[in-house]
């Protein structure tokens, strides 16, 4: 008989965490579902199952809620890229329904909404306040309506799978058109709203509210080129008056600033019982790390000078000294040789460094991704706690103004100063205001801004896509660090006319990449399941 791998959910094979703490694992796999559903402790065991990931992959967990899939998605445009190049395919023009990523994140997915559906089917089975059972019922159709929004987003069409299935239906299901599933989760994510809450207490952190299933919302919306509704949906979020621009914008991604008021929405860690090994992942070899994710010259050039412009248009930009007068948030999110000091130490990576520091000797662009990597951090590399923002309130200001000047509505002052120029108003960050209202000249402007603010949060390749700018700028080379100010006569390694390393060349395919293959997995179990254009 054929088993249907990721479309089926059964209650022995689900992750269920706690009540009283999302963070402790129940072992459940002798209940079934005639036995389970008898009171709100298992309404709120099962809630918590759908809150937890539950897939892992080649190197740790592989969903769209787990802090590798954020940086990977990232790393796998034209911010950067990791230094074991399992996403080469990705870009190179040789991506196939055999990719691992790929199955990881489709299982993942798949796995998540088995566990809301089973939820949502059985949760009116328990005896239980009805306000209660609409709010958990309204936490499932969120967290299902994230995943199908990242399987639209990267497939295309997808199956819509709204209940438990059988092992014969599972098999037999076809793909659902995209528009399809677009409404589905549109009306899903309305009536999830009016069942959630504001604000939640300090027990129920991280947990989601109105302002995260709205922000998700808005992210289909603009997807859909639907702007008015997009920048209503966002109002809502700026109406409700909860939310902030934090003034330190490095401790945005480092634990001890997980409460901020800009942070909407995160993945909750902590040390010892639900650690994350993102310190890992990002601190350089030099101190420890593995130094997984590289950063690209050309995400490193589009951060502004002190000045507000470019590095083309600023009189204050020096090719000698490329890393100098430019906006703080570069020094706070990169790792740049020889200019960044970790815990009183230089950052060195270089063909000519000694020791296991030279540039050679791995996989590197030379830069390293300095957003995450916590300077206070004292605990094993591998146990830490800090939160990932998986929504901030600078994206919600961000998308107002893109879909309002994308609505083609008039652009003042005002809409820039309480927009974009909150962000650059940050008292780390105090950049000059946006004064620009043309709407050519602003949509630039408000695009590179999206790169800079949210560079690694897993935002990047959504961007592209649905600018539909993919294609032309995630295929050529690719650069690292700079390594001479003589590259006519620079041997070490290759470089460009400006002296800067030659890392990687990507080959986007305009008419295949814009969507993910199918796993080829489930065709071999399922026929019905059609194969994306491009992919054999």
């Amino acid at each position: 008989m054929k088993i249907y791998r990721y479309l089926k959910i059964l209650v022995a094979s689900s992750l269920f965490l706690a009540c009283n703490d999302m963070l402790e694992t129940v072992p459940l796999d002798q209940l079934s579902t005639d036995t389970y559903w008898s009171n709100e402790n298992d309404a709120k065991m099962a809630l918590m199952g759908v809150y937890a990931n539950g897939s892992v992959g080649s190197r740790g967990n592989i969903g769209f809620r787990v802090f590798d899939t954020y940086l990977t998605l990232d790393a796998m445009t034209d911010n950067g890229n990791e230094k074991d190049q399992i996403l080469t395919h990705f870009n190179n023009g040789e991506l196939t329904s055999s990719n691992s990523t790929v199955l990881n994140l489709w299982k993942a997915s798949f796995e998540n909404i088995g566990r809301a559906n089973n939820l949502i089917e059985n949760i009116d089975r328990v005896p239980m306040d009805a306000a209660k059972i609409n709010m958990m019922k309204a936490e499932a159709k969120f967290l299902r309506a994230y995943m199908y929004f990242n399987l639209v987003t990267y497939w295309g069409d997808v199956p819509l799978v709204t209940k438990v299935l059988s092992i014969a239906e599972a098999n037999s299901i076809e793909r659902t058109s995209k528009s399809e599933v677009v409404n589905f989760l549109l009306t899903d994510l309305t009536e999830a709203i009016s069942h959630l809450p504001l604000t939640r207490p300090d027990a129920e952190y991280g947990r989601v509210t109105k302002a995260g299933a709205l922000a998700i919302k808005a992210r289909i919306l603009m997807a859909e080129k639907r702007w008015s509704e997009a920048a209503a949906t966002y109002k809502e979020i700026i109406d409700s008056g909860l939310y902030t621009i934090d003034d330190d914008y490095k401790r945005l991604f480092v634990a001890g600033n997980e409460r901020s008021n800009e942070i909407i929405l995160a993945i909750k860690y902590r040390e010892d019982n639900y650690r994350t090994e993102i310190q890992r992942s990002v601190v350089p070899f030099q101190f420890g790390g593995w130094h997984q994710y590289n950063v690209f010259n050309e995400l490193v050039e589009s951060y502004w000078m002190t000045d507000g412009k470019s590095i083309q248009d600023s009189p204050l930009y020096d090719p000698k000294k490329p890393y100098d007068n430019r906006d703080p948030r570069m020094d706070m999110s990169i790792f740049i040789p020889g200019r960044t000091l970790w815990k009183g130490q230089l950052f060195v990576l270089h063909p000519d460094a000694g020791g296991a520091w030279r540039l050679t000797d791995r996989d590197w662009s030379g830069y390293g991704l300095k957003k995450f990597a916590d300077e206070t951090h004292t605990a094993a590399i591998n146990n830490y706690g800090g939160d990932y923002p998986m929504i901030r309130y600078a994206e919600i200001l961000l998308g107002y103004l893109e879909s309002k000047l994308e609505a083609g509505e008039v652009i003042d002052q005002n809409l820039l100063d309480i927009s974009i120029n909150r962000l650059r108003k940050r008292a780390t960050v105090n950049m000059p205001s946006v004064t620009e209202t043309n709407p050519a000249a602003l949509r630039e402007i408000v695009r590179r801004e999206r790169r800079i603010e949210m560079a690694f949060e897993g935002l990047r390749l959504y961007d592209l896509h649905r600018w539909g700018i993919s294609h032309e700028v995630m295929k050529g080379q690719f650069h690292g660090m700079k390594l001479t100010d003589n590259p006519a006569n620079y041997t070490a390694l290759p470089v460009n006319e400006n002296g800067y390393f030659r890392y990687i060349i990507k080959n986007f395919r305009q008419n295949v990449d814009y969507l993910w293959p199918i796993p080829q997995r489930e065709i071999d179990i399922n026929p019905n399941l059609n194969q994306n254009p491009g992919y054999n």
